[in-house]
């Protein structure tokens, strides 16, 4: 997939944002494998052609799904992804156990084929965080705080003889492994839980939580926290997908809007009444812009119409919108008060709007409610409206996360929140504050979700905008299924049904002038017809159509109209057709014709010129006959009585001269001249063609230097070596070595000439001259390519254009020989080695790497060192520090005092560098904190079935396996 000619490495990442914002906000549906709960709005920027940046805004993530989902639903991709996909390992390191444990997920998990699955998109979603540009340390906190949410689904309540509210003993490892993966203290998130702290008059006032308040607190976390990681996800993204161009460029922008479609389920909720809104909203836009744009049009063009009936869906947006008795409104202003209950914002509706025509009263003990939507009655369950609409935590809960040892986490909860309900990261401070964060905290749900479509209708109304529906063939999620009812009403539901009827009452072809006149004057029969109205008219009127409409610039048709007019041209197509084909018959007969009397011709003039030659050769052969007879009479005649004596030879034959030919065939074949550089034969950006017969561009060789320009290379140059040297040579050097398909700076040249010779698929890899990065060349079947190797700013190794990143140059490499590069699918085989025997010099390499090992000072090594190849000499060269000589014997080493334990020096050596990979590794800050609750955890789990099995040993029933539930 590609979206522009550019195909930059800024496309393969925006390409790899869609699986990402899948895995957190997608989830299984009954509608619905991979249903989008979230809607989002891309905006991608571009110049001439080619990508810029892009930004996503998202609107309303279904943050209820993570602490409960009805039958046949799953929690969110991610979650099933993370516990399928990561090692044991890591899962200790993160403190997963058994999914099948974790009361979020619903004790339940997937298949072995759907575990293959989610494996496998667990390492797409990572491969897509990298190659975005997400920090190492980023995804371990985001992972961590992933877990913590799961452990804390698994925390349960009791009270005590004196009522006083705790965390039961076989979820105390739970509470324990919570507190480390969100880097807090026990004691303080367990205060969190079970108390709510005010401060009233400058006095600290402590309340205590019933067990169902504590379940509340406990669930609002979960959602909270996972509500942030979505929107800091999305933050991140459009910060690293920013355009990095000036502010003052114009840029021209594409957007497109994915957004959940008209739900009615069995029982609807606070989500699907804003998922409703938004639809109702879009319809609306689209009536305005199909029907009221297209009534403007005829109004415009001067034409006499018919006003075209709709259904108007304005009065159910003023039912949601208006101020102050709209429903958002109403539930606002319930929501504000600390004692309302679901009910009591019911019974206000119903008494509000029980005389609306789109709102409808229901009798019930339950909180329900009904609202005539354009596609039809929706029933409405209110229970959780309020609860979900404040989407508060406490401010002590607050304060407790930003105060947490997870970075991470300390960032999510010191963010700000937009009026459209947009994460604003910013750093975390230790104290918190009650500016930004408690003003703009004050909007509610439905406050944010209102702000952010107004600012999206904003946007749609000031564009050109094109539609696209889908449509779901059947419910049982079955291939070559089509369920006709279930199709109708979609159609019916996205205002199709609607479409399609006023399209065929109204004009729904209007072509201009020119255009008809272009495509129609073949009716007329007439060439050179002016473009204009009379045109159109003339040619109308020979057609006898009846019911079109001539405006100021355009035509008006029915839909019927073109149809009639493709009649019109195939029966003047069918008689052109006849025409052509009795004119074509005669001309070929008249050529017919014409060759059959020239054949006639050259047949009698061929049979006349035979019988010419065949008497003459008749009379040729008699006159031969004649002469040997009479030849033969004159030898009898003239032959004497003894044979003559043969003379001797008058010259002696000479010696034949040597060819020179031959000397030139057998000389040897010399070495052809090395082929110039030009930049004239370059095939394609990123490879050239081996081909010795390209002669020298003499206009290139004469260009007047440019002296900056040399300064400015060299200075590239010069930064490019002392980023290799503080940011590479650690990550490249194995041991004090570098690989022996590592061949430094060199320049293009160079490495070409070092492959001209080698087999397919030999490969080097060589530090970029003037970019921070690396180029691989590699030996193709007829040229040389070079892919231009990116590092990231996470520290990530990416070839452009490909849509996978590594984490080191080496496990490039290693990936790249089973799996080609593309386009061409091409395998690195064997590496281009050093062109010496001896081993390659990269002393100075070395000294800036504190993993050299131990260097060995013979005589007779450091003449091997100095016999190194020339281009080993000159890659030295390039890697010298400013200032200092270039000559080789000024780049030695110095000479290492003897050291008789060399084995001991060589395994301290290696541990040190096992110690800075084990260090350069990111963990959870509070790793040992989460490994003893999880032994906790297990520990617990042994013990408890232990004595399951005790008290079921007498009995003959089978032992059941212990299953957690909700308390």
């Amino acid at each position: 997939m590609e979206l522009c000619k550019a195909n930059s490495q800024l496309e393969r990442q925006i390409l790899q944002v869609n699986p990402l914002l899948e895995a957190f906000g997608n989830a299984q549906t009954v509608m619905n494998d991979n249903s989008s709960r979230f809607g989002k709005y891309i905006q991608l920027r571009f110049q001439n052609s080619s990508v810029k940046g892009a930004k996503i805004n998202e609107y309303l993530l279904e943050k209820s799904r993570v602490v409960h989902q009805d039958d046949g639903e799953q929690n969110f991709h991610i979650f099933y992804f993370m516990l399928a996909g990561i090692s044991a390992e890591d899962k200790e390191m993160y403190g997963l156990l058994d999914p099948r444990r974790y009361r979020y997920l619903n004790g339940r998990f997937g298949q072995e084929d759907g575990v293959q699955n989610w494996r496998a998109k667990y390492s797409e979603v990572c491969n897509a965080m990298d190659m975005v540009g997400f920090e190492e340390q980023e995804k371990v906190d985001m992972m961590t705080i992933l877990a913590g949410i799961l452990s804390l689904g698994n925390i349960a309540f009791e009270t005590t003889d004196s009522d006083v509210l705790k965390v039961s003993e076989a979820s105390r490892g739970w509470l324990k492994a919570t507190a480390g993966q969100f880097g807090v203290q026990e004691e303080d998130l367990l205060k969190c839980l079970t108390s709510t702290t005010s401060v009233t008059r400058g006095e600290a006032i402590q309340r205590l939580h019933n067990q169902q308040q504590a379940e509340d607190a406990r669930d609002s976390i979960a959602k909270v926290a996972y509500g942030r990681v979505f929107g800091w996800i999305v933050s991140k993204i459009n910060e690293l997908l920013a355009p990095q161009v000036d502010a003052d460029v114009e840029l021209n922008e594409i957007g497109i809007l994915d957004i959940f479609g008209f739900e009615n389920f069995a029982v609807n909720r606070f989500e699907q009444l804003c998922i409703n809104l938004a639809n109702e909203q879009l319809q609306y836009f689209f009536n305005h812009h199909i029907f009221l744009m297209e009534q403007k049009e005829y109004k415009q063009e001067g034409i006499e119409w018919e006003t075209i009936v709709y259904k108007d869906n304005k009065p159910i947006l003023d039912l949601f919108l208006t101020k102050p008795i709209g429903i958002l409104s109403l539930l606002d202003e319930q929501s504000a008060f600390p004692q309302a209950t679901d009910r009591d914002f019911v019974d206000k509706l119903n008494s509000k709007f029980k005389a609306a025509p789109n709102f409808e009263v229901v009798r019930s003990h339950t909180p329900l409610f009904t609202i005539v939507h354009y596609a039809g009655k929706v029933q409405y369950n209110g229970i959780g409206f309020l609860e979900k609409n404040r989407d508060t935590i406490p401010a002590n809960i607050r304060e407790l996360f930003i105060n947490s040892v997870t970075p991470l986490l300390s960032v999510l909860f010191a963010a700000t929140i937009s009026r459209t309900g947009t994460l604003m990261p910013r750093k975390a401070k230790l104290q918190v504050s009650e500016d930004n964060f408690n003003s703009t905290r004050k909007q509610s749900v439905g406050a944010q979700f209102k702000h952010s479509l107004a600012v999206l209708m904003e946007k749609m109304f000031a564009a050109s905008p094109h539609f696209v529906r889908c449509i779901k063939p059947n419910r049982s999620k079955q291939p070559d299924e089509l369920d006709s009812q279930l199709v109708m009403d979609q159609l019916r539901y996205n205002g199709l049904l609607e479409t399609i009827r006023i399209r065929r009452d109204g004009f729904s072809w209007r072509p201009t002038f020119s255009e008809f006149v272009e495509r129609y004057n073949i009716l007329l029969v007439k060439p050179n017809l002016p473009l204009d109205k009379e045109s159109c008219v003339s040619i109308l009127k020979s057609t006898e159509l009846s019911g079109w409409k001539c405006g100021l610039s355009r035509l008006f048709f029915k839909y019927w109209h073109q149809e009639e007019l493709a009649r019109v041209l195939e029966r003047m197509g069918r008689a052109a057709v006849v025409i052509q084909k009795n004119y074509r018959m005669r001309i070929c007969r008249r050529k017919y014709l014409v060759l059959i009397a020239e054949i006639r011709r050259q047949r009698q003039a061929q049979r006349q010129k035979e019988e010419r030659e065949e008497d003459e050769r008749r009379c040729k052969l008699l006159e031969e006959e004649e002469e040997r007879r009479r030849l033969e009479v004159e030898q009898e005649n003239q032959r004497p009585a003894f044979p003559p004596v043969p003379l001797p030879r008058k010259n002696k034959p000479q010696p034949r001269p040597r060819s020179v030919l031959n000397s030139l065939i057998k000389a040897q074949h010399m070495a052809p001249v090395p082929r110039p550089r030009s930049k004239l034969f370059e095939a394609t950006p990123f490879d050239n063609e081996l081909n010795e017969n390209v002669h020298l561009d003499v206009s290139l060789v004469l260009q007047p230097i440019n002296e900056e320009r040399i300064k400015e290379k060299h200075l590239k140059k010069t930064n490019t070596i002392r980023w290799f040297k503080e940011t590479q040579v650690r990550k490249l050097a194995r041991d004090g070595e570098f690989p022996s398909w590592f061949h430094g700076m060199i320049t293009r040249r160079q490495a070409e000439d070092l492959l001209i010779n080698k087999p397919l698929g030999c490969f080097l890899v060589r530090v970029g001259q003037s970019r921070e990065g690396y180029t691989l060349t590699y030996r193709g079947f007829d040229r040389c390519r070079h892919y231009m190797v990116e590092v990231q700013t996470n520290g990530k190794y990416v070839i452009l254009g490909e849509d996978r990143a590594h984490s080191s140059l080496l496990d490039l490499v290693q990936c790249h020989t089973q799996v080609g590069i593309k386009p061409f699918m091409e395998l690195l085989t064997a590496p281009c080695g050093q062109t010496s025997e001896h081993e390659s010099d990269y002393e100075e390499l070395r000294g800036a790497s504190s993993v050299a090992l131990v260097e060995n000072n013979d005589a007779e090594e450091e003449h091997q060192d100095t016999g190194s190849s020339k281009i080993h000499l000159q890659l030295q060269r390039l890697f010298l520090p400013p200032g200092q000589n270039s000559s080789t014997e000024g780049h030695k080493p110095p000479v290492l005092k003897r050291i008789s334990d060399r084995r001991r020096r060589a395994e301290a050596a290696e541990i040190e560098r096992k110690d800075n990979d084990h260090e350069s590794r990111p963990f959870p800050r509070l790793y040992p904190s989460i490994r003893l609750a999880m032994r906790e955890i297990q520990q617990i789990q042994q013990d408890f079935q232990q004595s399951q099995e005790h008290i079921h040993v007498p009995s003959s029933k089978p032992v059941t396996s212990w299953k957690r539930t909700d308390a």
